[in-house]
This record gives structure tokens, C-alpha cells and sequence, in this order.
């Protein structure tokens, strides 16, 4: 698709947007042919022009001919002033999203086809490329990816004589939390807050216990949302995981007095920092296994301009971020799972306890994949407004999930 659609279609991707980021105003972005100067967003205010990323960004548009004119944006606002960009006929050159994001910049036809500017894709992990696919087609890069996993206190569990090995399933796991609350300790810790990031955490569990999130109610997710009240209501889990947030659920399990915390793969800097030994372990399935959990990252993508001569030195930077070099170096600062085999394979080697991350990303899936795409935000607010009316005790899972089913259903009317 080559040409972006109108203000309304624009306006209405930006509220399908609200679930996943806040709709905000636009600082537009220059994409004049002749300044010899390109413009990249991304997600990543934390990095200046001095640190690596920054300096990766400048060194690829060096190598391409080009400057490039660098702004970062929180999370919450890139996606929205993208579509605000692309209405007053200014987007960035090149743009680095969110993977959620993705399909609702190509429903409102923002994105360049990766094939169109000619970016290979076919060395890339099918699930990790799943975010960023839209009916066949791929519309970005991934430079990475992070999902989640169990981290276990080893001194806690061995207290309570509890071996990580044994904990297959949801029986399994129950019954360590069980044996850790009797030994004094507490149970496991996590994020359901009423965002993205509670439903972000729920979905491993959904996933695990084989839920569709097409059919909210189904037994799957019936299942799943009981054993999370459960754990809660036997004091298994602490009643302000409704109000926790993947971080302060990071902060509660580095008190040292939690068996286990989900968490991502960005908290391994704080957990070498905890003062404790620990472990990674996958989330379990409900039945066995390891559990799908979602994918996170960010995906380099090509936005639609009126100069398409322009394309070509776009997809010289974006290849230049994602060659196997600078994707080994890039994806080991933000503790990212490579997106390819062949560097997943660099980063274990380097780095060992990267291991169950590299298994944890082979399961994951994307929160858009499966044709979702831009229902993902609507099913997702749903979703985690009926993990919230569970736990707080308000409904049965039952009935928040059914109640859940129907909201979506009348949204999509």
C-alpha cells in the first residue's frame, strides 16, 4: 500500500491504538530529498547520542551516505504521532515500533512492504516475524525480541525443599508455592494491572491452558483466569498484583522473601544485582510443556513517503541495524533474544545463561499474529479488565470472561 488514507482513518487507527499507547500530538519529521539528511524515531529516550545505540544509528546512516537525524520517543507516544505524521505528510524516514504497533500502522497504510523496499526477511524467526506480518506480508525488521519466564529464588525453594526441575505443569507449580507458603515464604509475584502489561502477563497462562483469544470464554481461559484467583485467594500470591506493574512485581520478587516472579528478560542486569542466587524456568503449560508467552520488541520499519527514491537508502539503514553483527551487539545491551539462529547461537555462546530466553523466544508468539492485528488492543483491554474484576473478587472468572466476550463482540459491531 503506497499511499496513506485520511484524517478519519488516521484518527480511528489512533483509538484503535489507545490500548497498547496514549494518542498524543505530533512534532512532525522533515523527509526533504535533497537535505541528504534522513529521519529515524524510536522508542528509546533512555539512549542518547553518546551511547551505543545512538552511536549505532549515526554509524548506519554514515555507511549509507546519509545523516541521520535521530528523535526517540517514549513508547506510549511514537506510534500515535506516526499517525499524525503520516496525515500532515511527514513521517520519519525510518521508524523503530513497538511490535503491537505494527499492524495498526499498516491498516492506516503507513508501512512500506519489506519486499517492496527490498529487505530480506527470510532469516528471521517465523514466530518473532509473526508481529509484523500482515496478511502475508512483512512490514519490519525485528531487532529483537523479549518475552517472559519464571525467575526462582534458590534459596527459597531449597528452604522449602522444593527442586525447579520438578515444577512440569500448573499441578506442579501449585504444589511448590504450597510447600513455600508453609515454609514461611511467599508464593510467586506478578504484573495484572488494568493495562497492556497485566494482559501481557496473563497470556502465557491464557496461551498455556490453550485459550483462543478470539472465544475470551472458552474453557482455556476460564482455567487460566481461576488458577490466577486462586493463587491469590489461597494467599499464594499477594492480593496488589492487581496494582503491580512488571516492575514493581520485579521489585517485590528482589525482597528475596518470593520463590518466583515472572518477569522478562530485561530484569537480567537487576537480578545478577539481587543479592540471591536464582533461575530461569519457562512458564509452565497447564497440562505440561512450556507455556506460548507473547512476544515483545521492536520491529525497524520503512514508512510511506512521497519520494520513493528515497526507499532505497532506508533499507540500507535498516539493513545495516539488523546485519548479524549489529544485532549480537545490540540485542545483547537491551537483553534481547536475537531474532535469527545464527545469533541467538553468538549470544548463548557468550553468554550462557541466556539459554532458557533463547528456548522461552522459540515458543513465544506475537499479541497481533493470527490475523488479529488491530482487534489485539480491544480484545486486550477486555481481557485485562476481566482479570481485574476476578481478582478483586467482584466476578467469577466465568462471568468476567463472558462479559469480556461480549464487549468485544459489540465493538466489533
Amino acid at each position: 500500500m503506497r499511499t496513506t488514507r485520511n484524517a478519519l482513518t488516521v484518527v480511528a487507527a489512533c483509538t484503535a491504538l489507545a490500548a497498547v499507547a496514549a494518542c498524543g500530538g505530533s512534532d512532525g519529521g522533515s523527509s526533504s530529498s535533497a537535505s541528504g539528511t534522513y529521519t529515524f524515531w524510536d522508542p528509546y529516550p533512555q539512549f542518547d547520542g553518546s551511547s551505543d545505540w545512538g552511536k549505532l544509528v549515526a554509524s548506519c546512516g554514515t555507511k549509507a551516505g546519509v545523516t541521520v537525524k535521530r528523535t526517540a520517543y517514549d513508547t506510549t507516544d511514537l506510534g500515535n504521532k506516526a499517525l499524525l505524521a503520516a496525515q500532515q505528510g511527514n513521517t520519519p524516514d525510518v521508524m523503530l515500533v513497538d511490535n503491537p504497533v505494527v499492524s495498526t500502522l499498516v491498516q492506516a497504510g503507513i508501512l512500506n512492504k519489506m519486499s517492496d523496499v527490498k529487505v530480506p526477511t527470510s532469516s528471521i524467526q517465523p514466530n518473532i516475524m509473526g508481529a509484523g506480518t500482515a496478511k502475508g506480508a512483512a512490514y519490519g525488521v525485528p531487532i529483537g525480541a523479549n518475552t517472559l519466564a519464571l525467575y526462582y529464588n534458590k534459596d527459597v525453594l531449597a528452604a522449602a525443599h522444593v527442586d525447579p526441575a520438578s515444577i512440569k505443569d500448573w499441578a506442579s507449580l501449585t504444589a511448590a508455592l504450597t510447600k513455600v507458603k508453609a515454609a514461611g515464604k511467599k508464593g510467586i509475584t506478578f504484573s495484572a494491572i488494568g493495562t497492556e502489561e497485566g494482559s501481557f502477563q496473563f497470556l502465557p497462562w491464557f496461551w498455556g491452558a490453550k485459550g483462543d483469544l478470539t472465544h475470551l470464554d472458552g474453557a482455556g481461559g476460564q482455567a487460566a483466569l481461576a488458577l490466577w484467583k486462586d493463587w491469590v485467594s489461597q494467599g499464594l500470591a499477594p492480593a496488589d498484583v492487581l496494582t503491580n506493574t512488571q516492575t514493581t512485581s520485579w521489585q517485590e520478587f528482589a525482597t528475596g522473601d518470593y520463590a518466583f516472579g515472572e518477569n522478562g528478560t530485561w530484569q537480567l542486569g537487576n537480578a545478577k544485582k539481587a543479592g540471591f542466587p536464582y533461575g530461569v524456568i519457562s512458564i509452565p503449560g497447564k497440562d505440561g510443556g512450556a507455556a506460548p508467552a507473547p512476544t515483545g520488541g521492536e520491529f525497524v520499519t520503512v514508512p510511506v513517503q512521497k519520494d520513493s527514491a528515497r526507499y532505497t537508502t532506508s533499507a540500507r539503514i535498516v539493513s545495516c541495524l539488523t546485519s548479524d553483527a549489529n544485532l549480537l551487539s545490540t540485542d545483547t545491551t537491551l537483553s534481547y533474544i536475537a531474532p535469527t539462529s545464527a545469533v541467538q547461537g553468538q549470544q548463548v555462546a557468550k553468554h550462557p545463561e541466556l539459554g532458557p530466553w533463547k528456548a522461552a523466544v522459540a515458543s513465544a508468539r506475537g499479541r497481533t499474529s493470527g490475523g488479529l492485528g488491530t482487534k489485539y488492543p480491544v480484545i486486550s483491554q477486555q481481557l485485562w479488565t476481566a482479570v481485574q474484576g476476578a481478582l478483586s473478587g467482584g466476578k467469577s472468572p466465568q462471568a468476567a470472561l463472558r462479559t469480556a466476550q461480549k464487549a468485544v463482540e459489540n465493538h466489533r459491531d
